[in-house]
């Protein structure tokens, strides 16, 4: 496995003295790693703890990138004890030598002392997708989240703390073009390239240990990972608990969230001019107390609905929806895609034109159009279901006439709602007259009258 490799040079006290004899101590393994992942941009903060063993004076430390997509000119390293007594000098890169940055440290103690090195790489990125499931008579639903991780950096991370960022970052330079370049300043040239890592696992037992891929969601880990959530400005931050360790090359799958009745409305949806002849299937819900959750805002992702078949935990698949992230106390309604089992056909029955008006020269100038209408609703399920359908006119100049309640939306537009019990349909007609040319004026001066 490809590991970024962190070495001490202890400078020998004589001037002048060549680098073939310099000692070269290799460091211990990492104390801590922390990775702090952006879903909106392709950068992770890496927060490393170690131990170095410095001797009272100059001392030279030196880090290479080598294979990884590690940003050098964002390297930086702060002593955690003895701070007084040792001087981080600079950070410098050898002419010619790529991938490989020297540390000049003046220390005063001689011994171990902890430090933190923080950089930032790329090739580590984060996704959420959610599942639900909804009871039989469908007024809730069991929303369970999940986060999968995967790293693509070159560098393995170990028993890392993994902290996820929620929220739009703005950067000049992607961190993954910065990390390409033949020398870390200067002219950025051509990118050299990088391998793509597809290494297993150093063992079985840390594939047993670490990944669950293509098992079943419910033979996850018996308990969901606790995820702390924070607020940060216009950020919002996920950690994790407890640590994980993600292999280059490899993704990680974690559950972030279980949360059992959520209310939920279904809805479905005729509108010919947006969704044509189909009827389309919308769920919705709130992020708030009321509906089990608004603890938190909830990251966009894929949600993939299923329905409890039986009592024996089969499913049936609905349908899924992409979404955007949503607020706290914000509703969201999505979008399941058409469906057979609820069916809307309008059909016309009649139509007519009347009242004529003429100009000085005998030419139309205003007429009426008169269409009348049979909308026919079948629900072929066995649970009620809500269907609400709008009618668009080619006019905002028209009056309506029909036994069935509507609601006018907008200028030129209506909706019926209807509730159809199960395995049931209901008709019912409309008369719409639209006016056109100058009737449409005199439908104006009458309205003003009223």
């Amino acid at each position: 496995m490809k590991r970024i490799i962190l070495t001490l040079l202890i400078i020998a006290a004589m001037a002048g003295v060549s680098w073939a004899k310099v000692d070269l101590v290799t460091l211990p393994s990492r104390d801590t790693v922390q990775l702090t992942i952006y879903n909106s941009a392709d950068m992770t903060l890496v927060r490393e703890s170690r131990a170095l063993t410095l001797k009272d004076g100059k001392n030279k430390l030196q880090f290479s990138w080598a294979n990884t997509l590690i940003d050098p000119t964002s390297l930086e390293m702060l002593p955690k004890a003895s701070a007084d007594k040792i001087d981080i000098a600079d950070l410098t890169y050898p002419p010619r030598v790529r991938n490989l940055g020297l540390w000049n440290i003046e220390s005063g103690v001689s011994g171990k002392v902890p430090v933190e090195i923080t950089y930032l790489t790329s090739g580590l990125s984060w996704r959420a997708f959610y599942m639900g499931t909804l009871t039989e008579d469908e007024k809730t639903m069991r929303l369970q989240g999940y986060v999968r991780v995967t790293n693509n950096s070159g560098e393995d991370y170990e028993d890392a703390q993994t902290r996820l960022i929620v929220g739009k970052v703005h950067i000049l330079d992607q961190i993954a073009q910065l990390a390409r370049r033949q020398y870390p300043y200067g002219r950025p040239g051509e990118p050299v390239p990088v391998p793509q890592f597809r290494g297993a696992p150093r063992s079985a037992e840390t594939r047993k240990r670490s990944f669950s891929f293509g098992a079943p969601l419910a033979k996850l880990a018996e308990r969901p990972k606790e995820i702390k959530k924070e607020g940060l400005s216009e950020y919002f931050l996920y950690t994790i608990e407890g640590k994980e360790t993600i292999p280059t090359g490899w993704s990680k799958r974690l559950i972030s969230f279980d949360v059992d009745e959520v209310p939920v409305v279904n809805l479905y949806k005729y509108e010919r001019e947006r969704y044509g002849n189909s009827v389309v299937r919308f769920l919705s819900f709130k992020n708030n107390e009321e509906h089990k959750l608004g603890d938190t805002p909830i990251p966009g992702g894929m949600l993939k609905v299923y329905r409890s078949a039986d009592d024996k935990g089969h499913l049936s698949y609905t349908g899924q929806s992409s979404f955007k992230y949503i607020p706290v106390d914000e509703d969201v309604e999505l979008n399941l895609g058409p469906v057979g089992d609820v069916v809307v056909e309008p059909t016309l029955m009649d139509f007519r034109t009347e009242n004529y008006r003429f100009d000085r020269k005998r030419n139309i100038s205003g007429w009426d159009e008169v269409h009348k209408f049979k909308i026919e609703v079948r629900n072929t399920r066995e649970i009620p279901v809500k269907v609400e359908l709008k009618r668009n006119f080619s006019t905002q100049y028209w009056k309506i006439k029909t036994s069935q309640e509507f609601e006018k939306v907008d200028l030129d537009t209506v909706k019926f709602t209807l509730i159809l019990e199960p395995r049931s349909k209901k008709e019912f007609e409309y008369t719409l007259t639209t006016y056109h040319g100058v009737r449409a004026e005199d439908l104006s001066k009458a309205s003003r009258k009223q």
